[in-house]
């Protein structure tokens, strides 16, 4: 056995794998601060990190978010123009079949995602200095296909779930489950207000769930490829990293998304792409790889 040998202690074939640390799929050959290369420094490179945020970090997504619009305004005007169109598709069913609104709506949260992943595609690009391009943008979900569909399979499981809470509620404020037209003519009665506070705060609990399960997921799934279930967990630690926030964060979706919603869905023309923007630069404040990287996590 030669010196060499003899002198190294660790065989690269057993090296402890990193806890806690993420590989990014375009770094494979890097050299880390402490002379690590290859695998080792890649994955060195993009170890999970959860920052802090600022309470007026959600403005300054917003901020950046409309910075984007603008640097891209056809492109997002076509994402735009998508948001609207599902908007009142899902208006125009309800009017004409409500029995299909749960329906529709699930099919929503399947289109959704990869709507939002051409969205946040224009930010990266633009992030890079590159032209964002709609060919581009609209088929970026490909790559991660199969994650981006397991966690809109996810998201479909909760509102299954949510519905189901829902027609127990019905059932025991009306001595039965009524029709769809029945439960909506319901919902708009003033006399039923108890019933529309309790089915609100279930509606709310629900939401809860989803906004903190997704609220960086689906970029980071774009970004780094990770599994739908390790995003959910990474959106989770960073709302109860930063509670505050989050809820201010939660608060500005919620109001501009109503917003949008009032004059026809035509808000969601501007305030659709503007929120999927925002929503990028908020995964990339909330998620950065170690700072002692150059272009890592904010000062």
């Amino acid at each position: 056995v030669s010196n060499d040998t003899q002198t190294n202690n660790t065989h690269p074939l057993i090296t402890p794998f990193p806890t806690w640390t993420m590989r990014h799929p375009d770094s494979h050959t890097e050299t880390a601060p402490d002379g690590r290369t290859g695998v080792d420094a890649s994955a060195a490179k993009t170890a999970l990190c959860i920052n802090r945020l600022r309470a007026d970090d959600p403005l300054q997504w917003l901020s950046e978010g409309w910075q984007d619009f603008l640097r891209a305004p056809f492109l997002s005007l076509f994402f735009g123009a998508c948001f609207v169109v599902m908007g009142h598709v899902l208006l125009l069913v309800a009017e004409k079949a409500p029995a299909y609104v749960m329906t529709l709506s699930a099919g929503w949260l399947l289109l959704g995602p990869l709507l939002c992943l051409g969205v946040y595609d224009i930010s990266r690009q633009l992030q890079k200095g590159r032209k964002p391009a709609l060919g581009h943008a609209l088929f970026a979900w490909l790559p991660s296909a199969g994650k981006v569909a397991s966690f809109a399979a996810i998201l479909l499981a909760v509102q299954w779930l949510w519905s189901r809470v829902s027609l127990a509620l019905f059932a025991i404020n009306f001595d039965g489950l009524p029709s769809t037209e029945r439960a909506l003519a319901a919902l708009r009665t003033p006399d039923n207000l108890s019933f529309i506070i309790a089915y609100c705060a279930v509606g709310a609990v629900f939401a809860f769930l989803v906004f903190i399960t997704s609220v960086i997921a689906i970029p980071m799934i774009l970004d780094r490829r990770t599994s739908p279930v390790a995003a959910a967990i990474t959106s989770v630690k960073a709302c109860l990293k930063n509670p505050l926030a989050m809820a201010i964060w939660a608060a500005l979706v919620t109001l501009l998304v109503l917003a949008a919603t009032l004059p026809w869905f035509l808000g969601l023309l501007v305030i659709g792409p503007v929120l999927g923007y925002a929503t990028w630069h908020a995964y990339l404040s909330v998620v950065t790889p170690p700072t002692h990287w150059h272009g890592g996590a904010r000062a």
